[in-house]
């Protein structure tokens, strides 16, 4: 638990300077039970969802949260992160993806070894697919393709998502975890966590082209939206390794809060979820520095920015 007064503290100390953004930041934070939105770098409210939030995605107005323990996926408002619905999932959902529209999600069943399209409004599921072992995160382009992170298959599975068809499946480094995807989607950028390092995939040719070292552990990718640095985020060195994205070398690195995780990028801020410190990351893009630790609460791992159109619209059931 963070004591209000040190809470304000640190916020009044430590935010000074950080303009305002455009988009809210969902956290999620697994063990205390909780979603967080930030706003302008500091934290604008919170709910509480039973069971322990492992991922956050958001979609058309809505932010979804995966619970792999509680067999459950929660659905809250983006405009004010009130939660409106809990929707049964029988598999251990972990890795999270919407449309654009918020109308579906696509859901990586752990242990099941399976992605599910479901219906956002009631959580039926349309059609699922056979994946690798373990599948961790999902990245979805906006031509409805969709990426799995296979984790103990040391592979990316492609999928078409409206017949749900494999396309391919593309062997990268060991134990995948974490997918980004560049501004252009030309690129697909995959953190393998136990070979340290960062495998490029072409997207139009559906190989890897590159795999360079990404620090220790590399847990967590965001791309600029110019698409000109990637930011990997490193568990057990509690730093932020930011990579050229042409050249693919270390251009900087970043000391960041304990056990970094998810990393998310808006309005010229990337912000980094710090299992272990309870706290977000606030790094400025322009100088490559953290400005800021958000306090949030316990075990902050997974993040999602709401868009602007997102954060306004409303959640329309089909």
């Amino acid at each position: 638990m963070i004591r209000p007064a040190l809470a304000a503290l640190i916020l009044a100390s430590a935010l000074a300077g950080v303009p305002a953004q455009a988009a809210p930041v969902y956290v999620a934070s697994q063990q205390g039970a909780q979603v967080t939105r930030v706003e302008a770098g500091a934290v604008a409210g919170h709910a509480a969802v039973a069971g322990a939030p492992a991922t956050v995605a958001a979609g058309g107005g809505s932010v979804f949260l995966s619970h792999p323990d509680g067999h459950a996926i929660t659905v809250a408002d983006a405009a004010t992160g009130a939660v409106l619905r809990r929707l049964p999932y029988k598999g251990q959902g972990f890795g999270l993806a919407a449309s654009a529209d918020g109308r579906t999600l696509f859901v990586a069943d752990w242990s099941g070894n399976r992605v599910d399209r479901l219906s956002a409004a009631d959580g039926t599921v349309e059609a699922s697919a056979a994946t690798g072992r373990d599948p961790a995160h999902l990245a979805l382009d906006r031509t409805g393709r969709l990426y799995v992170a296979d984790r103990e298959s040391h592979q990316v599975s492609v999928f078409e998502t409206a017949r749900m068809t494999r396309l391919a499946t593309i062997p990268v480094g060991t134990a995948p975890f974490a997918l980004a995807l560049s501004p252009d989607e030309r690129r697909l950028y995959v953190g393998n966590v136990r070979s340290n390092d960062l495998t490029v995939i072409d997207t139009q040719a559906l190989k890897a082209v590159a795999t360079v070292p990404a620090g220790a552990m590399p847990y967590g990718i965001a791309v600029s939206p110019d698409g000109a640095r990637v930011l990997v985020t490193n568990q057990h060195a509690a730093t932020v390794t930011v990579l050229d994205a042409d050249t693919l070398g270390i251009a900087a690195t970043i000391g960041v809060g304990r056990y970094p995780e998810g990393i998310v990028i808006e309005g010229g801020r990337a912000y980094v979820a710090n299992w272990f410190s309870d706290t977000v990351s606030v790094l400025d893009l322009a100088t490559l520095k953290e400005v800021a630790q958000v306090p949030v609460a316990e075990g902050p791992r997974s993040l999602a920015v709401a868009a602007a159109a997102d954060a306004s619209a409303k959640d329309t059931p089909r």
